[in-house]
């Protein structure tokens, strides 16, 4: 790895995940580790976070607690990138009776990429995500749309 690319970055995103709280399978944890296992992406911080009918919320210690059981192997990861306030906010968009997941983490799999933008001259000027729901539906509209035509 040239020098260049060890100090270059992927982006860093977060995402909060929602589950019933009655839901929960244990199939997430696994397939997260796959996606560090494989270099794709980094974990800056993973908070659990619970929410009763009543409205109270709770970070849940990944170590200890059966709700989080599946989530142990990140116990831990903590960047010191969220803080009280960020889990207020989660817990804000959160329907009660559930639990949810919030995550930091990195692209590792574009650093070689931003590394190379760089050495190049390139600089970031717009970034944007757009939600799986909406690329999902587009695409079901053109198979649906594809389909209807002769």
């Amino acid at each position: 790895m040239s020098e260049a690319t060890s100090e270059a970055h992927g982006p860093v995103d977060f995402v909060l995940i929602e589950f019933p709280a009655d839901q929960l399978t244990g199939e997430v944890a696994p397939r997260l580790l796959d996606l560090v296992e494989a270099g794709i992406i980094r974990i800056y911080d993973l908070m659990v976070i619970s929410k009763t009918e009543s409205g109270a919320v709770e970070a849940i210690e990944l170590r200890d607690s059966p709700v989080a059981q599946d989530f142990q192997y990140f116990a831990g990861a903590a960047s010191g990138l969220l803080d009280d306030e960020d889990m207020q906010q989660a817990a804000d968009a959160m329907t009660p009776g559930t639990v949810a997941a919030l995550l930091v983490y990195e692209n590792t799999w574009a650093a070689p990429f931003v590394a190379a933008a760089r050495s190049s001259g390139g600089e970031l000027i717009a970034s944007g995500r757009i939600p799986a729901t909406v690329v999902m539906d587009a695409l079901d509209a053109l198979e649906s749309a594809d389909a209807g035509t002769p």
